[in-house]
């Protein structure tokens, strides 16, 4: 039973369950790392933070190290001279613990406050609409192409406050960026246009950076550049800013559009609630959650024990490493009835683990919930009867240890 086996990586499910009713902290030897999958004991690491810290980088390093060993010589000279080039990103929020994590997170908190969330409503739902309304120019779609990846990219992109004229280049990297969680194997090739991507990327947002600071703006790189961190008096770093709006390319745009593929995927296999939920701003919010709960779009992070320890009365080592699995906690039974079932009336649906918890549970997620909102509440206002296309291939995961998402998915629906 190994979770970096294709069939697994394709549908882990069957593997977590077997893993939390028979070794729910399993060692999974192909990572050198240990594998929580019960609900209460992905909870119980998360809140114990002097315990289980999150300072693994490590972890990520060791990926990219194996990746870089196993490639031929000639690959291996063209990633370091690329990598020359990289400006050095220090740790700031996701992989940082208390207090230095508090400090870079206090920076931010201003971007998502519930008023900035309210005020950002009419420019969400401006994007919404755009997309929805072209996507239902016609009776079919590619939904991830046309409508999941587009709008969290172009919502992000207005945050940020990137250029009109370079978003093509900005989507293109801004993806890239954050395939690097994915823990995906690679070509060399694609190894060394994805570092040089990289490379272009760091440039690119530190002459935003710099422009924002002789010429404030609106937008959330604005915010970022002129903060000074607490107890310093002074400005970021250019490698703390890319740290920082790296964070949020990942959780701006990746996750969110996760979200929307698995949520259309869960209308096509279960039409019975379209038509009930359409209308209905409750039972589409518990839709959400059980979208983030049944698909987490992060299915687990890694933490690093700092102390012999134990959990769920398994032993683990000082310098260890656990992977909080998210996924497989949010279809525990001990937590949720029929874990595997969408229930748009659920009790207890926001309870789910997607987001993470605690000090570390994830600063976007109001922004995330509200584009998850307002889309599908416009895609069922706009149509109805969404189906899976049956000329289109069987909608299937892409092979990934970090995040899990659909690269395709070809739908059907009739226009309202």
């Amino acid at each position: 039973m190994s979770l970096f086996a294709i069939e697994t990586l394709l549908d882990p499910y069957p593997a977590y369950k077997e893993m939390r009713d028979e070794e729910p902290v399993h060692f999974e030897e192909a990572m050198n790392i240990h594998v929580v999958t019960r609900y209460d004991l992905v909870r119980e690491a998360i809140k114990d933070t002097a315990t289980f810290s999150s300072q693994y980088d490590q972890f990520l390093a060791a990926s990219q190290i194996i990746a870089f060993e196993q490639s031929a010589p000639e690959i291996q000279q063209q990633l370091m001279a690329v990598n020359a080039k990289m400006v050095v990103t220090p740790p700031t929020m996701l992989t940082l613990d208390e207090p230095d994590h508090t400090r870079y997170r206090s920076l931010v908190n201003q971007l998502f406050t519930a008023s900035q969330v309210r005020l950002s409503e009419p420019t969400v739902q401006a994007v919404v609409d755009e997309n929805a309304e072209r996507m239902f120019a016609q009776d079919h779609a590619d939904f991830m192409s046309d409508f999941a990846f587009p709008v969290p990219l172009k919502i992000i992109g207005d945050r940020l406050g990137i250029p009109v004229d370079e978003r093509t280049f900005f989507d293109r990297a801004a993806t890239d960026a954050a395939s690097g969680l994915r823990l995906t194997p690679l070509s060399g090739e694609q190894m060394v246009a994805r570092a040089q991507t990289a490379v272009d990327l760091q440039q690119f947002l530190i002459g935003i950076v710099e422009a924002r600071r002789q010429t404030p703006q609106e937008d959330m790189i604005t915010i970022l550049a002129n903060a000074e961190l607490e107890g310093e008096d002074r400005l970021l770093t250019h490698g703390e800013c890319l740290s920082v709006l790296n964070q949020f390319l990942v959780a701006g745009h990746e996750t969110t559009s996760s979200a929307f593929g698995w949520g259309m995927l869960l209308l096509c296999r279960n039409p019975g609630v379209q038509d009930e939920m359409r209308g209905n701003d409750k039972l589409i919010k518990t839709f959400i959650e059980e979208i983030l709960r049944l698909e987490a779009p992060v299915q687990g992070l890694p933490r690093l024990v700092t102390q012999d320890t134990e959990l769920g009365g398994f032993p683990l080592r000082a310098g260890e490493l656990v992977m909080l699995r998210y996924g497989a906690a949010n279809r525990d039974e001990r937590q949720f009835e029929e874990p595997d079932t969408l229930d748009i009336h659920r009790a207890k649906a926001g309870a789910q683990l997607a987001f993470g918890a605690g000090v570390h549970f994830c600063i976007g997620a109001p922004l995330a919930r509200q584009e998850l909102n307002l889309g599908f509440k416009k895609l069922l206002e706009l149509g109805h009867e969404f189906r899976l296309d049956e000329n289109g291939p069987e909608p299937t995961a892409e092979a990934s240890f970090i995040l899990r998402n659909l690269p395709e998915l070809r739908i059907r629906y009739q226009i309202s």
